[in-house]
């Protein structure tokens, strides 16, 4: 019978703590980039059924990879829809999925498409009118909305209430039923929930969108939307979704949602038009063939200044009517989006930002969109720091839908850097004093950038401008910024002309930018995680949601800490490379005394490397055909449980716990 090895090393220990420790001091020493991740990300819920999240830091997988500093304890961004309050709230009114829901951090598919052809997925600008512009500016007040309608800014007077009620037409609240996947059973999905949050129409270009967070239909099964002061829910597809950039664009059939009734259609509805009052008078009649009039449609506005005045729009928990919120912009600049665990520019703002305001739009003084609402800090010790998705991350992700018909993502360089701020460090590399730049420790090999540097240059400038020694470029009068914000700009196949100090000489190079693969992906893009089942071993691969799913919120220091460094520092050697784990072991009488053996990686099948799950499924169909022919030859027939008896585990040969 031909012999069948199997090689699996053990991933570490499922309790074990102490990566703090390990990262901070190799963080520290060597002056790493770090950036937090907020774990706990749960479609359309604000935190997980616990309440807690998670906070640690890492390299971004978009755009670089570094050690970084695990916090616990301290404060944490989420996404900010708001569930279906049918739902057992959370001690801050946010309320969660079932009890007994793991949180997670990523996505499989939903059952709704998310991709269209190009031309698609946009609104007439015909069917929809433009709110009539504003002379006075939107002063920072609040009042009460058109309706009648309790808004949450007291400091507002009543003018300036007045101003943005015409322009809160153009906001919808966004229902959603979610049906996620179970990453511990992949083939199973969870109990569905429901939430609820925000969208807008917004004018881009030559069309008008209905946009939203991603968060808000992750893994949606079904989307409605229903306009301000309607009684009326309308189906909606979603589109287009930018896991990334936390962005989705909506897209209704119904005419009746843009006021585009056509008149035979809305006199069918309500009587011909020369048909005699009914006893209820002349008003009823005329309200049962009123067709409302379409929304108002927003205009972006550019990226605010400091303590510039800024009101949230949207549909927050507490209550059913649109609310508005008012603060300042408190800072802008890269942050953690921790739905898609990607650095992207933002703005923070100290306006309340609740469960249920995520989509919604945000409006300076002018009654333009600036953002998006999509994530809050949480913590003790923090109060009113909410985050907005900024205009220029908004249009990317629209031009992007524009050229592609499709989501394609933010480019990034795939690299590990180190700053340069020691004066020896910079000498060691032949430097003058006056250059200044970031050294390039290693990169992805599925980077275009691999192609162009190399492990010590020294990155000096990207585009023609100059980045500082602590990895920051010049952004607007007297504020720096991170220089991936440089780079996230770009399309993924746009080129860019870099600086390098290499050996001494300075070197001019250009590169085709791209998004790299990860090893151990952020997240799934909606897709359903993949799965292999083979005789009672059940296989998968390792993601962020799936190490969410097995380890709660608390991952980032309870999961095995090899799979941790595969997550926070590995880099595939090829774009179709995958980190394929044994998740579990199913009971039976070919494995029996492997029940307890879990989540450890796969890293060789017969002899040969795993390279990625499909190509264990060919080995295993290739193996269980030879094993049968071996069988008929010699009389007898084949079973997966004599193949089972000759495998091999290496960590038991090498003496390490199952456990």
């Amino acid at each position: 019978m031909a012999s069948l090895l199997t090689s699996c090393a053990r991933v570490g220990a499922s309790g074990r703590r102490g990566l703090c420790t390990a990262l901070a001091g190799v963080s520290a020493g060597s002056s790493f980039h770090n950036r937090a991740l907020y774990g706990g990300r749960n479609s359309g819920s604000c935190r997980g059924p616990d309440g807690e999240g998670v906070d640690c830091s890492r390299g971004s997988a978009a755009t670089w990879w570094s050690p970084g500093v695990m916090t616990r304890g301290g404060p944490r961004r989420r996404p900010v829809a708001s569930p279906a309050p049918s739902r057992s709230s959370t001690a801050n009114g946010q309320v969660g999925p079932p009890p007994g829901r793991k949180p997670h951090k990523g996505g499989g598919g939903g059952k709704g498409g998310d991709k269209a052809a190009a031309g698609s997925g946009s609104i007439p600008a015909a069917a929809v009118t433009m709110a009539p512009p504003l002379a006075a500016p939107l002063t920072e007040a609040v009042g009460e909305a058109a309706g009648g309608e309790d808004v949450l800014l007291e400091e507002l007077d009543e003018e300036a209430g007045q101003q943005l009620a015409p322009y809160m037409d153009a906001v919808v609240k966004v229902y959603c039923m979610h049906t996620e996947p179970n990453y511990s059973l992949p083939w199973q999905r969870k109990r569905q929930y429901s939430s609820s949050s925000s969208g807008f129409v917004v004018r881009y270009g030559d069309r008008n969108w209905l946009l939203t967070n991603a968060h808000s239909v992750d893994y949606h099964t079904q989307v409605k939307v229903k306009r301000r002061g309607d009684d009326r829910k309308f189906l909606a597809r979603v589109i287009s979704v930018g896991v990334d950039c936390d962005i989705a664009a909506l897209e209704v059939d119904d005419p009746e949602f843009w006021g585009t009734t056509p008149p035979a259609a809305a006199a069918a509805a309500g009587g011909a038009d020369n048909r005699a009052p009914s006893a209820g008078g002349d008003e009823a009649a005329a309200g049962a063939i009123e067709t409302r009039g379409p929304p108002p449609v927003l205009e972006l506005g550019p990226l605010p200044r400091l303590q510039d005045g800024v009101a949230v729009v949207g549909y927050p928990i507490g209550g059913d009517t649109i609310s508005v919120t008012a603060g300042v912009v408190s800072r802008i600049e890269v942050t953690d989006y921790s739905h898609g665990s990607t650095d992207l520019l933002a703005i923070q703002i100290d306006a309340a930002i609740n469960g249920g305001n995520s989509g919604g739009p945000v409006f300076n003084r002018a009654c333009q969109c600036v953002g998006i609402a999509f994530q809050a800090l949480v913590g003790s010790d923090v109060e009113n720091v909410g985050y907005v998705i900024p205009t220029p991350v908004v249009t990317h992700f629209l031009e992007d839908y524009l050229r592609t018909g499709t989501f394609s993502g933010f480019p990034a360089l795939g690299l590990q850097w180190q700053r340069m701020e020691s004066d020896a460090l910079r000498r060691a590399y032949g430097m003058t004093p006056s250059q200044k730049g970031v050294l390039v420790r290693s990169l992805n090999p599925t980077s275009a950038a691999a192609k162009v540097l190399q492990p010590d240059d020294v990155l000096l400038s990207f585009d023609g401008t100059p980045i500082s020694n602590d990895g920051t470029v010049p952004f607007r009068t007297g504020e720096r910024i991170a220089f991936s914000y440089l780079i996230t700009s770009k399309f993924v196949g746009d080129s860019a002309r870099l600086d390098v100090w290499r050996g001494g000489k300075k070197m001019e190079l250009t590169v085709t930018l791209s998004k790299p693969a990860a090893l151990v992906p952020p997240h799934l893009s909606n897709r359903d995680p993949p799965y292999l089942i083979v005789g009672g071993l059940v296989f998968t691969t390792a993601s962020e949601p799936y190490l969410q799913s097995e380890y709660g919120s608390d991952y980032g220091s309870d999961a095995p800490v090899k799979l941790l460094d595969r997550l926070y520092h590995g880099f595939p050697k090829s774009a179709d490379e995958e980190v394929v784990v044994l998740s579990q072991v199913l009971a039976c009488d070919a494995t029996l005394g492997y029940e307890d053996v879990y989540n450890v990686q796969l890293l060789q099948f017969n002899g040969q490397p795993v390279n990625n799950l499909a190509q264990l499924a060919t080995s295993v169909r290739q193996a269980l055909k030879t094993e049968q022919a071996a069988e008929a030859a010699g009389g007898g027939e084949a079973s997966f449980g004599s193949i089972w008896t000759t495998m091999r585990w290496s960590w038991w040969r090498r003496g390490m716990s199952s456990r």
